[in-house]
């Protein structure tokens, strides 16, 4: 396939980079100091499954740089959605299908106000990775997973292919029948997992394991649930716990990219996670106190170290 990589961050990065390494023809979107490092070295990933290394000029600066592709994968911060979609929409790739593995629930409703919605596919994905230096991506633990699927008949033959080329790159992956449940899902998960470990600033071991900041994980969760089902998603009644009891299976070690973020003193995505379960709770008249009070923690460093920090 060829496929065009949309930001060669820790997501971008790795997916992108054994795609590559499976013999696809891999497209890097990247800018700044990373841009360059992979533009002269190509992208090292680091991982427990693996080193890989993409050979150095598959990388471009820009969306219009990228001559063409079958497959689009959107994997920005969720502050650049918006940006993404403006250059997508208007350079040759126009219409090409998009995956987003974006966090958040809102990215494909941004997508779609600059791209054809039947253009869209579902997806969501599960791994902990992130730039250790410009041009290296590392991969903590081995979890490397990504769901994905249809939202139009026009759709499924791209998917099925894309799900060809994550096989053969090792990538655990599946097409799923109902893949904005799984966003939600994730969601749930994703919510919760980054407003406690950023807000105790400790990995998930931590967190877990000291009464308070399990209950913190928990009810973040349970809200998100709430938020969900008052939208009218069908997730469990019970799914909070049964995040809770997968969260007990990760790699004591494992953090959040939102914990990373504010450790390494970038813009954080709180504005979409557990600011956005504030937001919409409130226009579902559905209560959610401790994900407001996360977001009020830790509004402070929502566009990088506050001054003086």
């Amino acid at each position: 396939m060829r496929i065009a990589i949309v930001g060669a961050g820790g997501v971008g990065g790795y997916f992108g980079a054994r795609l590559a390494a499976a013999g696809h023809e891999v497209t890097f979107v990247a800018r700044g100091r990373h841009l360059e490092a992979v533009r002269r070295s190509g992208l090292l990933v680091r991982s427990p499954l693996g080193d890989v290394r993409t050979s150095p000029g598959s990388v471009v600066e820009s969306v219009a740089d990228v001559d063409g592709a079958d497959l689009v994968v959107v994997a920005v911060k969720l502050w650049d959605t918006e940006d993404v979609a403006r250059q997508l929409g208007a350079s040759k790739l126009a219409g090409t299908p998009v995956l987003s593995l974006q966090n958040g629930v809102q990215k494909d409703t941004v997508l779609a106000r600059r791209l054809p919605a039947e253009s869209l596919l579902g997806g969501a994905c599960f791994i902990s990775a992130f730039i250790e230096e410009p041009g290296v991506v590392r991969h903590n633990g081995t979890l490397q997973r990504m769901v994905f699927g249809a939202r139009h008949p026009s759709q499924e033959p791209v998917a099925r292919q894309f799900l060809q080329a994550c096989t053969e790159a090792g990538i655990d992956a599946e097409i799923s029948e109902d893949v904005d449940r799984v966003i939600w899902e994730k969601y749930v998960f994703l919510v919760g997992h980054s407003a406690a470990t950023t807000a105790v600033r400790r990995p998930i071991g931590v967190v877990r394991s000291h009464e308070r900041t399990r209950a913190l994980l928990r009810d973040v969760m349970a809200e998100t649930v709430a938020v969900a089902r008052a939208s009218g998603v069908a997730l469990a009644e019970d799914f909070a716990e049964r995040q809770l009891a997968f969260c007990d299976t990760l790699p004591a070690d494992m953090t959040s990219s939102m914990h990373n973020d504010l450790e390494h003193g970038h813009r954080l995505e709180l504005p979409w996670l557990s600011g956005g379960v504030a937001g919409l709770a409130d226009e579902l008249g559905v209560p959610a106190p401790r994900n407001r009070t996360v977001a009020d923690i830790l509004s402070p460093y929502v566009d990088g170290a506050p001054a003086g920090a």
